[in-house]
């Protein structure tokens, strides 16, 4: 997203998102805002798992990981924090740690809101 202001005003239609990822195989989609070098915030649209966000996702933090490393997004090694939906009121913040290289891994960490 350009701003933090239009990825907190996510809005879309689930069915017609739903129908996208099941053409292109896609098991989620990450929507990413770039606060600093080293700090993004993250929401989660989720159709095919049935909710409209998912508010803590450390397989979305890891791949958003792989993603910077491989497209040249951030030096590595790198740490980034993703702060993620705190706009529907479920904050949470995950750290992951990019490795140089392609088969050196993705280290992610973090603390979330519990559900009853």
């Amino acid at each position: 997203m350009r701003t933090r202001a239009r990825l907190a005003d996510l809005n879309y239609d689930f069915d017609a998102l739903q129908a996208l990822m099941t053409d292109h195989d896609w098991t989620t989609v990450a929507l990413a805002w770039r606060e600093s070098r080293t700090v993004f915030h993250l929401r989660n649209p989720v159709p095919p798992g049935g909710v409209v966000e998912d508010p803590a996702t450390g397989a979305v933090a890891a791949a958003f990981g792989g993603y910077l490393r491989e497209g040249k997004h951030v030096p590595t090694p790198v740490t980034i924090t993703i702060l993620q939906e705190a706009d529907m009121g479920r904050p949470s913040r995950i750290t992951v740690g990019i490795r140089s290289g392609k088969d050196d891994g993705i280290d992610v960490t973090g603390t979330a809101v519990a559900l009853s």
